[in-house]
């Protein structure tokens, strides 16, 4: 692998244009030489009560920026990742619990625990690994932005540990799953969910 830390390369712009994520990937090739590591975090949510609450804008756009975003970039990458590179997803436990007020978000993180599990098989004989984190209830900005103040007090509450987790919490799994030391372990998810067990 590269060296890490010493530069970063800025690329502002719209997830859900393809060739945006051409460009991103494009630029970083340009200016670091490669990649070892991609990381897809991008993710939009709205709670809807009802299907028939979901507006067909809002419908596309969570697509868009949750599944087809990391459908672009996987496709961008793929031809500048040599063996032992790693591309890491991020799914959710709502791909297994999924609570019905975010039908779209959930239809997203199920789709992308089955995308990464038909690269870990279809990258395998190129050295390239891929696997997901798979986090429970955790605090971003995301949460106030997009769920009604009631569902806000009690975020995190009713899990095991009896609070939702913190960005830093979820961490060291990327990490891992970056790491060369992780050189067995693909098609795997990673669930950092305060306890509740994914099965």
């Amino acid at each position: 692998m590269r060296e890490v830390g010493r530069k970063a390369v800025l690329v502002p712009g719209d997830l859900t244009d393809p060739e945006h994520c051409r460009e991103l990937v494009r630029r970083t090739v340009e200016e670091l030489g490669g990649i070892d590591v991609l990381v897809s975090n991008a993710a939009f949510q709205m709670v809807r009560e009802q299907i028939t609450d979901i507006p067909d804008e809002e419908w596309d756009f969570t697509l868009a920026t949750n599944l087809s975003a990391m459908f672009h970039l996987v496709k961008a990458a793929v031809p500048h990742m040599q063996p032992g590179s790693s591309i890491i997803g991020s799914t959710s436990v709502n791909s297994d619990m999924p609570p019905q007020q975010l039908l779209a978000y959930n239809a997203t993180k199920a789709g992308i625990a089955n995308m990464i599990g038909s690269l870990s098989q279809s990258l395998a004989p190129r050295g390239i690994r891929a696997n997901s984190v798979a986090p429970g209830p955790i605090w971003t900005p995301l949460i106030p932005a997009t769920m009604p103040e009631e569902m806000v007090e009690d975020f995190g509450g009713d899990y095991p540990v009896g609070r939702a987790g913190q960005p830093a919490e979820l961490a060291p799994a990327y990490v891992m799953l970056a790491a060369d030391e992780s050189s067995y372990v693909s098609g795997a998810r990673v669930a950092v969910t305060g306890g509740q067990p994914i099965l």
